[in-house]
């Protein structure tokens, strides 16, 4: 595996817990939106520590992006993530991931599952794609949820939040559940896009199962 080693050029938090991180592009590196790679610090002890994450940037650009998700409680990567300033290195691996996009649909995601739709809503806007995509966006309050400005611009009315521990006015509350899809959901033969805590994918795909539909047609990741 080739190793790309990349300067930090901001960081910032986006939510409590949430990195934003912005780094050069390498030369060379090229990649689909919603692909990962992985990452790691490049300090000593740390530069063996690699972990996924997803480019949330578009593909063109000469920068990449990662929003990244932190557990300050645990002694790992994110939590010594939140000590990383300007011009710290990283090193950036191989493109991996199996979520593409192929075709209008639903992209439904659990807190930084998030991730690998974000370079992909922004591609569809930039390319006058967006079409009749919907984002629905499962977190546990309000302030965790993710760039919801960009998503409110980006999809308007198609931008779904529910809230799992906070009941907030124009917030839907609670968990995913069929009657909450089949209220938001119109059209079955489209694609559906998941990617989120593997137990709520789980969950979500068997509904949709039980909404009869096709197998085919959703396309997932776990985190």
């Amino acid at each position: 595996m080739e190793n790309y080693k990349v300067n930090i050029q901001s960081i910032q938090k986006v939510t409590p817990d949430v990195l934003r991180i912005v780094t050069n592009k390498p030369d060379g590196f090229d990649f689909t939106p919603g692909k990962a790679t992985e990452l790691a610090i490049n300090k000593v002890g740390w530069e063996s520590q690699k972990r996924p994450f997803t480019m949330t940037s578009l593909p063109k650009g000469d920068k990449l992006e990662f929003m990244i998700k932190t557990y300050p409680k645990r002694e790992g990567v994110t939590n010594e993530m939140l000590d990383l300033k300007q011009n710290d290195e990283l090193l950036v691996g191989d493109v991996f991931g199996a979520i593409d996009y192929k075709g209008e649909g639903v992209f439904i995601a659990g807190g930084a599952g998030v991730t690998p739709f974000i370079s992909i809503l922004r591609q569809l806007k930039a390319n006058k794609e967006m079409g009749h995509n919907k984002l629905i966006f499962a977190n546990k309050t309000k302030s965790d949820i993710i760039l919801e400005q960009e998503f409110n611009s980006l999809l308007g009315d198609s931008f779904i939040n529910i809230l799992s521990d906070e009941d907030e006015e124009g917030y839907a509350f609670g968990r995913i559940t069929e009657e909450f899809l089949k209220e938001n959901i119109q059209n079955l033969k489209q694609h559906f896009y998941l990617c989120g805590p593997p137990p709520m994918i789980t969950a979500i795909e068997a509904i949709l199962m039980d909404l009869g539909i096709d197998e085919k047609l959703i396309i997932k990741e776990e985190y």
